[in-house]
């Protein structure tokens, strides 16, 4: 049981992708819904959304970002060796409508988040434009997958080395500006979704966007991934993680994803030693 059946570095190996054994997960599991992963007995538990799932197969399609100790931990991970723990699915999964025309925005590993999710708007009979994208060309993921889940799909980089050169919003804005849009779902950094959210707003287009990035523990018993929305104080793994992205006081949620950031160094800097040793 869980075993790793596949796995592919992407974005010069900076993120990784594991295909894992979990029928009973894969057999439940909704676009928009994560999982929790633990690597062995001492090893901390990570919630992260699943990027596919197949029924058939029994699988389920993790991608993380490699960004300290846990992550690095998954990384080193080999084809045939298995995770400890995975419980799921958890959370919300996505309201699947058809509501017409609606625009996927994803950004850096966002993009894993947003595949499945535009899957089901696709198959739901909406017409589905996708914007992805990244810094540069080498750090763009999944756009084969990106591209057959979505009807039309358009690929941006910071530094114009690929598709457009400019942000996710600049297209964002020329589909706004030329069609009607029933639902813009934003996945992918914090200060991109709130640009998205502050571009949809002026347009009043209702628009989701997904906080799984500041979880921890994944069942609303540690209070981390408390974010305000609206007027109310609103936990990211149990309420969501998917809230209306105009009600988000996303300023907050930046400075609480730094919390932790000097405990996260000072864990992946032991970590890289002991692997010296």
């Amino acid at each position: 049981m869980f075993e790793i059946l596949k796995r592919t570095e992407m974005a010069q190996g900076s993120v990784v992708l594991n295909e894992l054994s979990a029928p009973q997960i894969a057999a439940k599991a909704l676009p928009g819904q994560f999982v929790i992963l633990r690597a062995n007995e001492t090893g901390e538990r990570i919630p992260l959304t699943m990027a596919d799932t197949n029924p058939e197969r029994g699988t389920v399609t993790i991608i993380y970002q490699v960004v300290g100790k846990s992550t690095a931990l998954f990384a080193d991970m080999k084809v045939g060796e298995r995770f400890l723990d995975i419980i799921g699915p958890l959370g919300k999964p996505t309201k699947i409508e058809n509501v017409g025309t609606v625009v996927c925005v994803g950004g850096g590993t966002g993009v894993a988040v947003m595949h499945p999710i535009t899957k089901a708007l696709k198959q739901a009979g909406n017409h589905v434009i996708s914007i992805i994208g990244s810094r540069t060309k080498d750090l763009l993921i999944l756009e084969d997958k990106m591209k057959a889940a979505s009807h039309d799909l358009h690929v941006c980089t910071d530094d114009g080395s690929y598709g457009h050169h400019g942000f996710v919003t600049d297209k964002l804005k020329e589909m706004l500006d030329s069609m009607d849009v029933g639902l813009v779902v934003g996945i992918g950094p914090v200060p991109m979704m709130k640009f998205v959210c502050k571009m949809t707003e002026q347009y009043k287009v209702k628009t989701l966007v997904s906080l799984n990035s500041i979880m921890v523990d994944g069942t609303g018993m540690c209070g981390c991934c408390r974010v305000t929305v609206g007027d109310q104080t609103r936990f990211a793994c149990v309420d969501g993680p998917e809230f209306d992205g105009h009600q988000v006081d996303f300023n907050e949620l930046a400075t609480r994803l730094q919390a932790y950031t000097q405990f996260e160094k000072q864990a992946m800097d032991k970590y890289k030693c002991e692997c010296q040793r």
